[in-house]
């Protein structure tokens, strides 16, 4: 890694983003084999953004988008 790198991960927990929020970015930047490895440890993430990446507009059924959502 670099010291850009880490610059960056500070700059994105500075935005305060849900833990989960970063496992799902991480997961879609992800090669093959370090996606691999996220969903092994997170599959129920994995399974959430594979259903909403699939999903209309990523809402499952059911949900409707507000304002509030951002």
């Amino acid at each position: 890694m670099t010291w850009h790198t880490c610059r960056i991960s500070q700059h994105l927990t500075g935005l305060d983003p849900p833990f989960y929020a970063l496992i799902m970015a991480a997961m879609r930047k992800a090669d093959n084999i370090n996606r691999a490895k996220l969903r092994k440890e997170w599959p129920d993430v994995w399974n959430e953004l594979d259903n909403r990446f699939n999903a209309p507009g990523g809402l499952l059924p059911g949900e409707r988008w507000s304002n509030n959502d951002l």
